[in-house]
């Protein structure tokens, strides 16, 4: 029989222990509750949700909608607890957090997985291994995982930016340029006057924030300060930092190449630049707009920028403790490491951001330990669904710095209006239905 080992107790884990246990693997799963808890958890079961109890929406127009409806498919524990505990949520699926944990302990320990309640302090010698320790794993095991993947490829802070949808940006406001025109118009650029700079600092100053919680306390790194907090230093500190329009030509001014013509400091105060964020070209990244802002207060102020009126952010900007490995560098889009393919990662820890999203890179990660242990070639789900393509998406090397993504459907190759998010929705299923026969085929030769 195949024996997999499961460190950490979160969704991704506890999804990545159920789908070996129910394809007929041994599995034992290590979990540091109650023996030690982590500053932002209460419960002995496993599975806890802490940020929020909703697992976002159902509708398959909506990426996390989908995302959910591939999951159900594969015979996600994590979406057959929510379902049995749901609550009330509207549209949302929204669960009783006390019972969706007791649901799944009591899952995972009926189906045969043993589960050892000790704090593990080193990688297991114990192979294949998946390792789903989430955002908060603890300062041993850290350290351990540092040592595996090298020194700078562990990051402890979040720094996210919002992601716009491309054709959410007015094309009559904004303009295409690169500073000092190094690329083709790589950029997409909101220019402000003076006033409405002003007016925007104004805003961004005085908008509410999330409060820190006692473990996110930290000192933040210079380079990764918040936006607003940026603003605070002085009405002038943004125009002359991340919105700072110098080495930029709007094509519309009328100037020449790179060293002449009229440059947009001379028309406009300030540039808000936003960076092409998937090979797609349809997700633009807010250059320096990392931020605590709730999100409301996100979508309120940052739809003040001139362009962005009409903005839809298929994920706002958040800056929390929040353990993630470089992920394009290091791991295959099957969750092995690169360099030790008996090594798996599911979860958080791997850059995906969302509780569905955890569980469904712990669900692959799980799958692909079951095959890897019975000497069968692990798998990844077709790019066209949206399980796919965000571990694609995690995986594939980029000259920008990796920074943690949620399900949105820039991600897949088709997926812009309403219209065509459903044909890509219908598509998603179709071939993840079969991706996954050809998947239990297999499995049934081994058992």
């Amino acid at each position: 029989m195949a024996e997999v080992t499961v460190i950490g107790g979160g969704l991704a884990g506890c999804e990545a222990a159920y789908q070996v246990a129910r394809l007929g693997g041994k599995v034992t799963l290590y979990e540091m509750k109650p023996v030690r808890f982590s500053p932002a958890h209460k419960d002995r079961n496993m599975a806890e949700l802490v940020c929020s109890n909703s697992l976002k929406s159902l509708s398959l127009e909506n990426a996390s909608g989908l995302l959910k409806e591939e999951m159900r498919r594969l015979d996600s524990l994590v979406i057959r607890a929510a379902g049995e505990t749901r609550v009330p949520a509207g549209k949302a699926l929204a669960v009783d957090r006390a019972r969706f944990a007791r649901y799944i302990t009591e899952t995972l320990i009926a189906a045969g997985v043993i589960v050892v309640r000790e704090e593990v302090v080193r990688v297991p010698e114990e192979k294949p291994v998946i390792i789903a320790t989430g955002p908060l794993t603890s300062d041993a095991l850290a350290e351990a995982i540092q040592g595996l993947v090298g020194e700078k490829r562990l990051f402890f802070y979040d720094a996210i930016s919002p992601i716009v949808y491309r054709d959410s940006i007015d094309p009559g406001v904004s303009f295409r340029a690169s500073r000092y025109a190094r690329g083709e118009g790589d950029y997409i650029n909101c220019p402000m006057t003076k006033d409405e700079y002003r007016m925007f600092v104004g805003e961004l100053t005085g908008a509410l924030r999330t409060p820190l919680r006692g473990f996110e306390k930290a000192v933040f790194f210079e380079g990764c300060l918040p936006v607003e907090t940026l603003a605070e230093r002085g009405p002038e500190t943004l125009a002359h930092g991340p919105l700072r329009p110098v080495g930029l030509e709007d094509p519309r001014s009328g100037g020449g190449g790179s060293g002449g013509g009229c440059e947009v400091k001379l028309k406009h105060h300030a540039v808000v630049q936003l960076r092409r964020e998937n090979v797609e070209d349809t997700l633009y990244n807010m250059v320096g707009f990392q931020t605590r802002l709730t999100h409301q207060e996100q979508t309120r102020v940052f739809r003040l920028i001139p362009g962005l009126e009409r903005a839809r952010f298929a994920r706002l900007g958040s800056i929390h403790r929040n353990s993630y490995i470089d992920s394009p560098v290091l791991l295959e889009d099957t969750g092995q490491l690169k360099k030790d393919p008996a090594i798996f990662f599911g979860g958080q820890i791997t850059g995906v951001e969302g509780y569905c999203e955890s569980a469904a890179s712990g669900l692959v990660s799980g799958i692909n330990a079951f095959l890897y242990a019975n000497g069968i070639t692990t798998v990844c789900p077709p790019r066209t669904t949206m399980t796919g393509a965000l571990l694609r998406y995690i995986s594939k090397p980029s000259h920008e710095p990796f920074q943690p993504m949620n399900a949105n459907f820039g991600l897949l190759p088709h997926g812009g209006g309403k219209k065509m998010r459903m044909e890509a929705s219908t598509r998603a299923l179709e071939d993840l239905s079969a991706w996954f026969d050809k998947v239990l085929a297999t499995c049934r030769r081994i058992w």
